[in-house]
């Protein structure tokens, strides 16, 4: 699969961030449910006025019903004479045609060898719980997870730091036929604001489908006394599913920010990423 851009065609950049509460994911799906790719597809295709074609956008993280995005990176190859027409009026076009709830930040033409899925070298997520006996905050309540039981952030951590480097966590991930479950882990960590919210953030080159759900929810049996800290990993050695891991609701989770490269780096980055892994088809996290 050659990541050349067709001739006359220039690839651009999209940074973007979204409310993933009333979206059915990212990726587009048969029977007419709505997702961020379709809202976006939808609005390039009116404000290029291009009827009958749709430029197909390529996601840094394909994320799950529900999950949230301040910091998702996507691009499309569009017609040199498009682009041409459109760089210095997409940004401002897209924003009064797109839903509240997705945004366009930024527009540009990417760099060569630029791709928002391959070149990634990493992606970083949040994941917000709060343990208060009185629940979560209305305001915050699509975005934040309660829990019911107090949480001991201190083990937690000492549990997070046993997962940490490049592991098969096929026992953390829902597994996808052709895809591999090996992960490298770069950061795990929790902490508690001011605000009594516990913010986990998970980073790793990329994610399996569920991964990051379901190390949160073993996570949280270690913080609220059901496990000892040493229990994730042992899941995690074991290679299988335990059914004492959770998936936890995906409003608790946001996809932050994708890290990319130096710009003479991109292509050989690509490369690498393809050779070591085929990604799962399906939504993230």
């Amino acid at each position: 699969m050659s990541d050349e851009v067709e001739p006359g065609y220039v690839r651009v950049r999209l940074d973007l961030s979204y409310d993933g509460s009333e979206f059915s994911g990212w990726a587009k799906q048969a029977g007419g449910r709505r997702t961020v790719q379709g809202e976006i597809e939808d609005a390039l295709r009116t404000v290029t006025r291009s009827r009958d074609v749709t430029y197909e956008l390529t996601v840094a993280g394909r994320t799950d019903a529900g999950v949230h995005a301040r910091g998702q990176v996507t691009h499309v190859d569009l017609p040199v004479e498009v682009w041409g027409e459109q760089r210095g009026k997409l940004l401002k076009r897209l924003a009064g045609r797109l839903p509240r709830d997705v945004r366009v930040w930024a527009v540009r033409e990417a760099p060569s060898g630029f791709n928002a899925r391959f070149s990634a070298v990493w992606r970083r997520y949040a994941y917000r719980v709060t343990d208060n006996p009185g629940g979560v905050d209305p305001l915050l309540r699509s975005h934040v997870l309660w829990h019911d039981w107090p949480l001991d952030v201190d083990v937690m951590n000492e549990a997070a730091e046993r997962l940490l480097g490049e592991h098969d966590f096929a026992a953390y991930c829902k597994k996808r036929e052709g895809a591999t479950t090996i992960r490298t882990l770069q950061e795990l960590s929790l902490e508690r604001g001011s605000d009594g919210i516990i913010t986990a953030t998970v980073r790793a080159d990329a994610f399996c489908h569920n991964m990051v759900r379901s190390l949160i929810g073993a996570l949280l049996f270690v913080g609220d006394g059901h496990r000892g800290a040493d229990w994730p990993g042992k899941v995690l050695a074991a290679g299988v599913r335990d059914s004492a891991v959770h998936v936890v609701r995906p409003h608790g989770l946001t996809l932050e920010e994708v890290g990319y490269p130096a710009d003479e780096l991109l292509a050989a980055r690509n490369k690498e990423a393809r050779n070591r892994r085929t990604l799962p088809g399906a939504g993230c996290c």
